[in-house]
């Protein structure tokens, strides 16, 4: 399974927190969305899973169509981690509000979703769609808080996680081990001011490390 972040919205595009908000898509995030649908890295994908929130939803309709998918399933335990009070603001409007807050990983968030409800629904839901689709690989897009929640779950750094970016995931039998990191960033790249190349495996600060894609279930 590639569990990949949405492309952008119109509040990534303003820098505001989202949580559980439905902003749509930005035109440049369409736009990217169906470009990244011709990177080879979603090669041997036959279906799409999405979280329920738009922006998840319509990047994971754009590629599907592009690559003649079934229609989307959606699963509402993929959606971002609720951001409470937070919803709306910019980082600064967060960090004049409440000094200090957005030093800690992950921050607590004033009504918002607890980090272990998040891991929780991340980690069933997962498990949920590896049974719902048993004999293919599938892209499943969700949310960047939601993608760092897995990994550290799985014993790996959280990083940031950028539009179109993410990593593949081999759920079964209770288990969950990660993969490689992708970014899917072609010509949608240049649409988002982003520079890796197709299939680019993204590194610790979600730069580029190299163009070839190692086998997408290497822990």
């Amino acid at each position: 399974m590639l569990l990949l972040r949405h492309t952008q919205s119109t509040w990534n595009a303003s820098g505001r927190w989202q949580g559980w908000s439905d902003a749509p898509l930005s035109a440049e995030g369409e736009l990217a969305a169906r470009a990244a649908a011709s990177d080879p890295a979603l090669d041997g994908i036959g279906a799409a899973v999405a979280s329920d929130l738009v922006r998840a939803r319509r990047t994971a309709e754009l590629i599907a169509e592009q690559r003649h998918w079934p229609p989307v399933d959606i699963y509402r335990g993929l959606r971002e981690r609720g951001a409470g009070r937070w919803t709306g603001l910019t980082r600064a409007e967060i960090e004049l509000a409440w000094p200090g807050a957005l030093e800690t990983s992950p921050p607590v968030i004033p009504g918002g979703e607890s980090p272990a409800a998040l891991i929780a629904r991340a980690i069933a839901t997962l498990h949920r769609i590896a049974e719902d689709h048993p004999a293919s690989e599938v892209l499943a897009v969700s949310h960047g808080a939601l993608i760092r929640a897995v990994e550290l779950y799985a014993g790996a750094e959280a990083v940031r996680v950028p539009n179109l970016g993410g990593r593949w995931v081999e759920v079964s039998a209770g288990r969950l081990v990660l993969g490689a990191t992708v970014g899917l960033v072609p010509a949608a790249g240049a649409i988002l001011g982003l520079a890796p190349a197709a299939g680019a495996i993204m590194g610790p600060a979600g730069d580029e490390a190299m163009v070839a894609r190692p086998a997408r279930r290497s822990p």
